[in-house]
């Protein structure tokens, strides 16, 4: 049943979702999602017709190491878990090259993956031509992403997407990975990407400023035709945009997803009873993230530094933002929290 789109004027336009829960999610819960977890909301996600389901590590594959945290399953136990719940969606995966590898691809391909996504920082896509490269002549479709987009201007953005889709990317886009933006700065980004590339574009949100279904709306919009939402938000810092709201607000709209509404609160519902203690929000640190254009997958251990050190965590993440940190970058704050304690713990905000 799709109620949420009985009074609305279907504009014909179908926009993909891509639902990063099981992925993006595991920075909620230090990457601790066990194998019924994963099945369950796959299974969920699957039955509503989610067109994408996406898992990993946090940080994607690979990445699971003392720094940025140990998963409890590997990417070997993860894939094999999903892609045997999921019947219709397509499986999903993400990459940062640095943590993951080649290596790490082929076993992803060997595991059935049908998408795979290569993220680098807005202004470094050249770190993703070898592994595109490679997915393309694996027959793999790959999408390339620009992590901390707020970084770089949109015709900065646009230029790195046209390079990106020479290297083979079949899909490019965005990630407000600090919460950062406001519906204008969406569109004007994905419009000047689009003026770029003609293959789809995407956006992924999160909700540091209370945004992100905005955001999303706006850069569907602006003609981007995939985006990322996750159950109840559930993701780093004040979390993703919420699946279960932006795809009724899309139908309403006029917009199609071809996703069941009402499987899809089944879903969610099921991902707040079992997948977190509770769903994510947009509390003072989070919108301090966002103001400062900070890694929203900083929020945990930054706080846990800053307690530690009796250090106020909002003049960290000022600091942190000051300093442009990108994710991968965690050991900066270390050096900003010992900075700030021979400072007598003076305040560093602007």
């Amino acid at each position: 049943m799709n109620p949420a789109s009985d009074t609305t004027t279907d504009t014909g336009t179908k926009i993909q979702i891509h639902d990063p829960t099981l992925r993006d999610g595991h920075h909620a819960v230090r990457h601790q999602l066990g194998r019924d977890q994963l099945r369950a909301y796959a299974e969920a996600a699957n039955a509503a017709g989610v067109p994408v389901v996406e898992v990993g590590h946090g940080n994607g594959l690979g990445a699971s190491s003392l720094q940025v945290g140990r998963a409890l399953l590997s990417d070997d136990e993860m894939l094999a878990t999903v892609r045997e719940a999921l019947t219709t969606s397509s499986l999903g995966v993400f990459m940062l090259p640095g943590w993951g590898t080649v290596r790490d691809l082929d076993n992803a391909i060997a595991h059935g993956v049908d998408i795979v996504r290569i993220g680098t920082h807005c202004t470094e896509g050249s770190l993703a031509e070898r592994h595109l490269g490679h997915l393309r002549e694996a027959g793999v479709e790959a999408h390339a992403v620009l992590l901390m987009s707020h970084m770089a201007t949109p015709e900065q953005l646009g230029e790195e997407c046209a390079r990106l889709v020479g290297f083979g990317a079949t899909g490019v886009g965005i990630m407000d990975s600090s919460g950062h933006y406001l519906p204008a700065d969406v569109a004007e980004r994905i419009t000047a990407i689009l003026a770029a590339v003609d293959v789809p574009v995407m956006f992924h949100g999160h909700n540091n400023l209370g945004m992100a279904v905005a955001n999303s709306v706006a850069a569907a919009d602006a003609g981007a035709s995939v985006l990322d939402a996750c159950a109840r938000g559930f993701g780093a810092g004040a979390g993703n945009t919420q699946i279960e709201a932006l795809v009724p607000v899309l139908e309403r709209i006029g917009y199609r997803t071809g996703i069941d509404f009402y499987k899809l609160l089944d879903a969610a519902d099921l991902a707040e009873r079992n997948l977190m203690t509770s769903p994510p929000a947009v509390d003072s640190i989070a919108i301090v993230s966002g103001l400062a254009g900070v890694f929203s997958g900083f929020k945990t251990r930054v706080i846990d530094i800053s307690t530690r050190e009796s250090v106020d965590p909002r003049d960290v993440f000022f600091a942190l933002g000051r300093r442009q940190a990108v994710a991968g970058q965690e050991d900066l704050i270390v050096d900003v929290v010992q900075t700030m304690t021979r400072s007598d713990h003076g305040s560093v905000r602007a």
